[in-house]
Order: structure tokens, then sequence, then C-alpha cells
């Protein structure tokens, strides 16, 4: 059973307790109904909230029973049956697992739930909910149900301020004459689809640049084997440069498995946070170290200066090495001979009242820079600023969105400054532990 899963069932509970209270000796009578909701609800995904609301329309059908065979109401006052079956519809609309609207006959709104008023916060009880929200697709879809017994379903898309879409479902909950006073006569439900989309386009968006960067290895691979076993057959000299080219274009392949494999590592462990403790100057110094063939290779000087005192954060060792060693690896690609020295730098800072205390580790190049427009997207899957030139030094467009994904699961900062002619500099910041 999930968190969410318990907290619905509980709400539930609350709800049925409330009502056996109020009923006294029908308590039985009351409790039923409702519990056959929380079974409803207990199974989330596996059941449709149409099918909850149906068990909460046989709830809230017992509660009216139930009042009607109470004592004669005092003139002008207000009919317990009619609180209990409003107390009833606003706990089980609280309890439905989508954000819920219940509206009376002319469509003013009855009850809302917490969903509903977190994704419309300017909904309230009282007013017509066309008034509120000026939707003509849920406005015809709120006609349409009230005047047959089916459901309405439709889509919402919202430009502003930020690009929403949404799915909506009005279903009508009792017929228009006869039905009990106190109870809605539509509920409408909606569900955020925006995240779902988005990770969708990701997902279409990464097997689609994934299978282009393999797929050009893999041609020239082909390529090469059918020149070696026709016109190269007999050629030595063709031989061993084919090879060579064919080694080169398997590595390039390899590493970029390797990352993607480290990029999905990475994702699937995105709400885990590290328990680790690491020190920020020695794991510099490591990355320095193992990339130190790979610099001398390329006629970079690497130059570390580390902070006086150990700058010690929660983290993941071997994942914070990646990070260092991709950004360095990214300035020896991009800034090596004779463009001066790559500077990593560790620096701490204390903390203020506000945010506490940060260490944080900045690599700075002396490379060609970076032109404005591109920063925003560098933290991209697959986006260079120069695909040709990214592709020849050995980079797999995926270096800068793994920094920024273990960047995230550390809960850090990551900065980028860069300027034309003037180099660029790479900075993670993260919270240092407090007794460090």
């Amino acid at each position: 059973m999930s968190e969410s899963d318990s907290g619905w069932i509980e709400r539930g509970r609350a709800a049925a307790q409330s009502l056996s209270d109020r009923l006294g000796g029908r308590r039985l009578v009351a409790l039923a109904p409702l519990l056959a909701l929380l079974f409803v609800l207990r199974l989330g995904g596996a059941v449709s909230t149409a099918v909850a609301v149906l068990l909460a329309i046989a709830a809230i059908g017992a509660v009216a029973v139930i009042a009607r065979m109470g004592a004669s109401e005092p003139a002008g006052s207000a009919s317990p049956g009619i609180r209990a079956t409003s107390e009833a519809w606003r706990q089980v609309v609280a309890a439905i697992p989508d954000a819920a609207i219940a509206l009376d006959d002319t469509g003013h709104v009855l009850h809302i739930n917490g969903l509903a008023g977190e994704l419309f916060p300017g909904l309230r009880p009282g007013p017509a909910l066309t008034r509120t929200l000026r939707y003509p697709e849920l406005t015809a879809a709120v006609d349409s149900a009230a005047s047959v017994l089916q459901p309405a379903a439709v889509q919402i898309v919202e430009r502003i301020p930020v690009e929403r879409r949404l799915t909506a479902v009005v279903t009508r909950l009792a017929p228009r004459h006869g039905e009990e006073r106190g109870a809605p006569s539509l509920l409408v439900t909606f569900r955020d689809l925006s995240e779902q989309e988005r990770l969708a386009q990701m997902r279409e968006d990464f097997v689609a640049n994934a299978s282009h960067e393999l797929r050009t290895p893999l041609a020239s691979l082909k390529g090469f084997l059918e020149t070696l076993q026709g016109p190269a057959r007999n050629d030595p000299a063709a031989q061993e440069r084919f090879l060579g080219l064919m080694t080169s274009q398997a590595d390039r392949m390899s590493r970029l498995i390797d990352d993607l494999l480290s990029l999905s590592r990475v994702e699937m462990r995105a709400h885990v946070p590290p328990r680790g403790i690491v020190d920020l100057n020695e794991a510099a110094r490591y990355a320095l170290d193992t990339l130190a063939p790979l610099a001398a290779q390329a006629g970079a000087e690497l130059k570390l200066k580390p902070s006086d005192r150990p700058a010690r954060i929660r983290g993941d060792r071997d994942e914070l090495l990646q990070v260092i060693t991709n950004l360095v690896q990214n300035a020896i690609l991009h800034a090596g001979r004779g463009k001066g020295p790559i500077e990593v730098r560790v620096t701490r800072a204390p903390g203020d009242g506000k945010r506490a205390p940060r260490a944080s580790i900045a690599v700075r190049d002396q490379g060609p820079g970076i032109a404005a427009e591109h920063l925003p997207r560098l933290t991209e899957r697959f986006y260079r600023v120069s695909a040709a030139a990214s592709r020849a030094r050995g980079g797999t467009g995926l270096g800068l969105a793994i920094v920024k994904h273990i960047v995230a699961r550390h809960r850090g900062e990551l900065g980028i400054e860069s300027r034309l002619g003037e180099g660029s500099t790479f900075t993670v910041a993260f919270d240092e532990i407090a007794d460090a």
C-alpha cells in the first residue's frame, strides 16, 4: 500500500466516522457504502474515478434515506438531512484522488478538494464554475452533462502564464428532478497531463537523438567493412588505415553507450538523496590526476586551487567525480593547446542566516568562449554548439546533461558563465556539512 493510498483511506475513514457519529444508531447503514468507497479508493489506478463516484453516490443515498427516517424538523431550521448530505459530499469530494469540483444544478460550486484548489487557486465555493474557469470547452461539457446522463470529457490547453494541458470529465450525479437537497448534481474532475506529455516528448526526443548518434558510426563501420571485403581486400595499407578508423568509430559508440547508461542510472536515483560524505578538495585532486594523461596529450595545463580547509558535502563520491571529470574534460576538449591553463578552484562560503554554508568547485578555461544564445541549452541532451567539432573531439553531447542531473540529485546548483574570446567558467555549488 502506497503512502497516498493510506492518506485517501484515512480521509475516507474520517468521513465515515463523522457521519456515523451524527447518525447515532444508524451507524452501520451509514458506514457500509462509505467503506465500499474506501475499497475503491484503495485500488488506486485499477479502478476509475467514475466508479468511485458511483459508490459515493450510493453512500450519499444511504445518508439521505437515514435522514428521511429521522424526526420531524422545526420550521425555519436547516434540515439535519441536508446538512448531513452536504457534509458527506464535502468529505467524499476531498477523498477523490483527482482534482474534483462538485456543482449544484445551476452550475454553482458546492465543494472543491485540495487538489482542485492547488490547480485553480482562485476557485471558491459559491460562484458559478464557468465564471471562475473561463474555458469554452468546459462550459460546453457542463451544459452537455447537465442535460444527459453521460459523462463529457474535454481537453483544455493553457498557454499563459505557462503551457498546461488538462483533461476534464463532467459527470451527472443524479437526475434533474427528484435529487436530494444538499447533494451535488454535477462532478467535474481534472487531471494535469502537462508533466506526462513533457516526459513523453523528452523520451521521444531522447530515443530519436540516441538512434541518430548511434546510426552514424554504425553506418561508417558498415562502409569500412564493405570496403575491406571488396576493393581493399588485398591492400594492406588501406586495411591498416580503415581498421584504425573503425576502431575510432567503435570507441565513439562505446563512449556514447557509457554516457547513456550513466544518465539512466542518475535519473533512476534522482529522488534518492546521497548519504556519503565527500571532500571536494580530495575529489578534485583525484579527478585531475586521472585526467593528467588526456591533458598532456591535448597540450593543456591543469591547475588545482583547493580551499584552505576541507570542503565536505553530503554526496555520492563516484557521481561527484563524474561531475568534475566531465567539466574538466569538456574544458580540455575545447580549450587545449596554447589556450592557457585550466583552473579548478574549490571554495567555501559561510552561511548568512538565509542559506547554509556552501562549498563549490569551479572549472575555468581560457578557450574561445560560448555565445550567449547557446548558454540556456548547454545542458540539454545531445545539444552542441558545433556538432561536427564536438564529434571530431570525441564528445557525445551528454556530458553536461549528466552533470545537471547529478547536481540536481545532490540539491546543488550549476552556474555557467562565458564570453566569446574570454573563455568559460562552470561552477557547481552544494550545501556544506555544518560541522565541517
